[in-house]
């Protein structure tokens, strides 16, 4: 289908000059663009710090009492949750200084009327590691590649990663955005908190109970309930001095996410739908996704689509345009993402992929790397200059970006410039650090830094009001 590109529009134009997307009824200006059915009610929940479990090399001795052998079969053996939660639970000064001031640390999630963000994405514990090439050569693993595992191949590698200094976090794309998205409207900054939670697929182990524990920390609520017969999914990630990653990934309980009246009413609750692209490699989810944005729709709750990777949108093509085309208000991509959704070649510029993309979409995020990024609305696009910053480590940059965009359509912002901004500071600020997770007194900054941009737009106390 050939479509003609426009040229950009002006940088101070708002979402205000633009028709609502295909689930909705629209007013004006912006914020009713993204006016789901439903109205949120002032829940509060507690701000804390997400922490993780670092194992440093210890004898066999000390790891056995701290519940932590890997068995041959690749299990990890007497893993008790209270050991893992003593060591991976310890926060910094400055969490713990906020922690007291925005909230309560219990163990109990908070139940709101409504949620502000629902992800449904994989819910794997990350272990990461830093190794040299002579140890990936010994187990005979391609640097900087992304692979599949089983149940025995991730206990090799872990019994091989005895005597290594390692860490382990409930990890996963989504939980990046949501776990930012969640610091950035935290009480600290704002009267209401944005409600945030997560749905998929955790075992009723001990990693699945560190997975929900950590989350519940960072102010983003696990919801599904855990599969008692099973093992939660992780992965390895083993990061070289020249800073490449290789990624084994044991799916293991996340490679099914069932459908539900679970999780069909938790939708009806939830004013922003995210799919995590990373789902359409499960064939049996294909199934779950397209029955959760079809509620999500009867239900007026905008529905969010990322596009995880580039080799995933070239499997499952016909499965993402399925969802993209009949389904998705707000889609997340980089420029590489963007053209392999438009089928572009590499030649193609972003803003061309981004304004076409926006002909079927009608709030499109495409971020550049160095470049910028960009926004596109109704086949035009503003260009987002890059917010500077020294790399430290660019894994995380578009998960950060994407909480940035959130954070400014849940609190009403009007300025797509102003918005793109935001995104573009965040993910600078987590490109600035080692690790994928922006920190809860970085989202207080900048959550403070941008407030001329809620009180210019009005805050609002739900999503379109």
């Amino acid at each position: 289908m050939a479509l003609s590109l426009l040229s950009p529009i002006p940088s101070s134009t708002s979402l205000s000059s633009f028709p609502a997307p295909k689930n909705a009824s629209f007013l004006s200006p912006i914020c009713s663009i993204y006016r789901p059915k439903g109205t949120l009610e002032s829940s509060r929940t507690a701000t804390s710090f997400f922490g993780g479990l670092r194992i440093d090399s210890m004898s066999e001795k000390k790891r056995r009492q701290l519940g932590l052998m890997v068995s041959r079969n690749g299990g990890l053996d007497d893993l008790d949750e209270g050991e893992i939660e003593r060591i991976g639970g310890q926060e910094d000064e400055d969490d713990e200084e906020l922690m007291t001031e925005g909230g309560h640390d219990d163990d109990s999630p908070s139940s709101p009327e409504r949620w502000d963000v629902l992800g449904l994405g994989q819910a794997m514990v990350d272990f990461s590691g830093v190794v040299d090439d002579e140890f990936l050569k010994k187990l005979g693993l391609e640097k900087g590649t992304r692979k599949l595992i089983n149940h025995e191949e991730r206990g090799r590698v872990l019994q091989a990663m005895d005597g290594c200094s390692y860490k382990a976090a409930a990890g996963g794309s989504l939980s990046n955005t949501l776990v930012a998205l969640a610091r950035l409207g935290c009480r600290s900054i704002t009267d209401r908190p944005l409600n945030v939670a997560m749905a998929g697929s955790i075992a009723g182990d001990p990693l699945g109970s560190f997975y929900r524990t950590k989350l519940r920390r960072a102010n983003v609520n696990f919801l599904s309930a855990p599969i008692m017969d099973g093992t939660t999914g992780t992965v390895i990630v083993l990061t070289t001095p020249d800073a490449q990653r290789t990624m084994l990934a044991y799916q293991g309980t996340s490679s099914v996410v069932n459908y539900d009246s679970c999780l069909a009413s938790l939708i009806s609750k939830t004013n922003v739908f995210v799919v995590e692209g990373y789902l359409f490699e499960l064939p049996d989810t294909i199934r779950t996704i397209t029955k959760a944005c079809e509620e999500a729709h009867r239900n007026g709750v905008l529905v969010a689509v990322t596009a995880s990777d580039v080799s995933c949108i070239e499997r499952h093509y016909d499965d993402f345009w399925d969802i993209v085309g009949n389904y998705a208000d707000i889609i997340f991509a980089n420029s590489d993402e963007a053209r392999a959704f438009c089928h572009f070649s590499a030649e193609e510029s972003p803003i061309s992929a981004t304004r076409y993309l926006s002909h079927f979409v009608p709030f499109v995020s495409v971020t550049d790397g160095i470049n910028g990024s960009y926004i596109g609305v109704k086949g035009e696009a503003i260009y987002i200059p890059p917010s500077p910053c020294v790399p430290v480590d660019t894994c995380g940059a578009g998960d950060a970006y994407a909480s940035g965009i959130l954070y400014g359509i849940l609190r009403g912002v009007t300025d797509l410039k102003g918005m793109g901004d935001l995104a573009a500071t965040i993910a600078a600020t987590v490109v600035g650090q080692q690790g994928t997770r922006l920190r809860v007194q970085d989202a207080v900054r900048l959550a403070r830094s941008h407030e001329f941009l809620l009180k210019s737009s009005g805050v609002r106390t739900d999503v379109g009001s």
